[in-house]
C-alpha cells in the first residue's frame, strides 16, 4: 500500500475489526457482482470506494429514464447504454485502484461458473429469481460466499450464505424453486428508492466484512426490513437436510 492509498482508507485502518491488514485484503479482493440496478448500484460504489481491489459486474441490461429514480450509479448521459459499463464509467472516476470488468450481456450455467470461481464474494443484486437459483447454485460447488439481497416496494430482505461453512444453508433452502412464482417486479410494483440504498449498502458491507477476513454476523440469517413502518425482524435460516442443491454437498 503506497502513502496516497494509506492516506485514503486511513478511516478503515483506525477500525481494529479491519485495520491495515484488513484493507490490504480488500485491495487484493475481487467481488463478482451479479445486477448493476437499484441493488448493485449503492453496492458497486461502495465496494470501489472502500478500496476492493477488482470489481466484475454482470448485467446485461441498458440504462432507462425510470432507472434513476433509484439506480445511483447512473446518470442522464449514460441513458441507453449497458448498466455495467455506464457503472463502470462511475466507478473509474470514483477510485481509479478498483479494477472492474464488465460482463454485459445474461450469461450461461458455464459462464457463470467460471466467474463465480473467480471471486472471493458474490454478491446477488439481481431482479429475478432463475439468475438467484443459478449464482446460488454455482457458489453451493464452488463454497464461495454468497450475500444476497432483495426489493420491492417497501419491502427489503437481506441473507449471508457462507457456503465454506458446512452447516450454512443455501439460498435454496430458503426459497425452493417448486414454491416460487415470478410475479413482482419493480417494473410492475414500483419500489421505494431509498429502500434499495439501505439493502445494496448493507450487502457491500456483507462483503467487504467477509473479504476483510471477519465472518459476517449475518451468515445463516435473514433480514427483513420494512422501509413503510421501519421495523425490522431477523430470522435464523436452518440447513434443510432434503434441499436438493446443498444438502450432498
Amino acid at each position: 500500500m503506497d502513502d496516497r492509498q494509506l492516506i485514503r482508507y486511513s478511516r478503515h485502518i483506525m477500525l481494529p475489526q479491519i485495520d491495515l491488514d484488513g484493507q490490504e485484503k480488500l485491495l487484493a479482493g475481487h467481488v463478482l457482482l451479479i445486477g448493476a440496478g437499484g441493488l448493485g448500484s449503492p453496492a458497486c460504489l461502495y465496494l470501489a470506494s472502500a478500496g476492493v481491489g477488482r470489481l466484475t459486474i454482470c448485467d446485461g441490461d441498458v440504462v432507462d429514464l425510470t432507472n434513476l429514480q433509484r439506480q445511483i450509479v447512473h446518470r442522464e448521459t449514460t441513458v441507453g447504454f449497458n448498466k455495467a459499463e455506464s457503472a463502470r464509467r462511475t466507478l473509474d472516476e470514483i477510485n481509479p485502484d478498483c479494477r472492474v470488468t464488465t460482463i454485459q450481456q445474461r450469461v450461461g450455467e458455464a459462464e457463470l461458473m467460471e466467474l463465480v470461481a473467480a471471486a472471493d464474494v458474490v454478491v446477488d443484486a439481481c431482479d429475478n429469481f432463475a439468475t438467484r437459483y443459478a449464482v446460488n447454485r454455482a457458489c453451493v460447488v464452488l463454497r464461495k460466499p454468497l450475500v444476497s439481497g432483495a426489493a420491492i416496494r417497501f419491502a427489503g430482505q437481506l441473507a449471508v450464505f457462507d457456503l465454506r461453512l458446512e452447516n450454512s444453508p443455501c439460498y435454496h433452502c430458503l426459497f425452493p424453486d417448486t414454491d416460487i412464482e415470478e410475479t413482482e417486479r419493480c417494473a410492475t410494483m414500483g419500489v421505494f428508492a431509498p429502500l434499495t440504498g439501505v439493502i445494496g449498502s448493507l450487502q457491500a458491507g456483507e462483503a467487504i466484512r467477509l473479504l476483510a477476513g471477519s465472518p459476517s454476523p449475518l451468515a445463516g440469517w435473514l433480514v427483513l426490513f420494512d422501509a413503510g413502518g421501519m421495523e425490522w425482524q431477523k430470522i435464523k435460516l436452518p440447513k434443510d437436510p432434503r434441499c436438493t442443491v446443498c444438502s450432498g454437498r
